[in-house]
């Protein structure tokens, strides 16, 4: 059984997300979303989210294409992708796959994973910052 693990904050759901996930999971039959904790979330996006790394781990299980969601490890950690031994790893438009973490958890491997970069998915319209841009904007 192939096994894709992405990684996300997916702080405010969209369908952009959805797209990224369902794309992923055609890369094979278990698809394991990991979420940002919300401290790397502040670490990387210089504010808290909207949801709490609680919350949106339940709204990520919850998904029918998700076989198995997992809040991240701690800042600076990289244990996960040794621990849950993809076959495939799929990044997002706005990921690196040369994260110099994700390259030094590959070193590690005996089998390396297909790394896969999917494209932007209408992310003019479905991007979580601009979603709380016209949110804000709105006063909504």
């Amino acid at each position: 059984m192939r096994t894709v693990l992405v990684f996300g904050s997916f702080d405010i759901l969209h369908p952009g997300h959805l797209a990224f996930l369902r794309a992923a999971k055609k890369y094979g039959r278990r698809l394991i979303v990991i979420v940002n904790r919300d401290a790397t979330y502040r670490k990387e996006k210089g504010r808290a989210p909207v949801f709490s790394e609680r919350e949106r781990l339940a709204i990520i299980a919850s998904l029918r294409d998700v076989s198995a969601a997992y809040l991240g490890d701690r800042p600076g950690k990289w244990t996960v992708i040794r621990r849950l031994q993809p076959d495939v790893i799929g990044v997002g438009y706005d990921q690196r796959a040369t994260h110099p973490g994700l390259k030094a958890q590959l070193a590690h491997l005996r089998k390396r994973p297909k790394i896969v970069k999917f494209p932007k998915f209408l992310n003019q319209k479905y991007k979580s910052s601009l979603i709380k841009k016209r949110i804000r904007d709105t006063g909504q």
